[in-house]
């Protein structure tokens, strides 16, 4: 399976929430670029997030959203083998 552009975006958007507050939301404002409105409203209709713009992760939501930082976490730190 490859990484579209789509589904880039909408990782990119899981790794901006804040995992150690689950109360702090984002909103995507009507300004942002096209890919990252299309991003949310992508994720909300697969139930990721509770809103449109934005909003809150759902239970499902969280998981990806760990998920998706765990995974940057581990490339952005990991070395290339010698």
């Amino acid at each position: 399976m490859a990484f579209t552009q789509e589904l880039l975006a909408e990782v990119e958007l899981l790794a901006l929430f804040d995992l150690d507050n689950h109360q702090t939301g984002l909103k995507v404002h009507h300004d942002a670029a096209d890919s990252t409105v299309a991003a949310a409203q992508r994720l909300h209709a697969k139930g990721l997030i509770s809103q449109a713009d934005g909003g809150y992760l759902t239970s499902l939501g969280l998981d990806a959203a760990e998920h998706a930082q765990g995974l940057l976490t581990i490339l952005r730190s990991a070395t290339a083998p010698a």
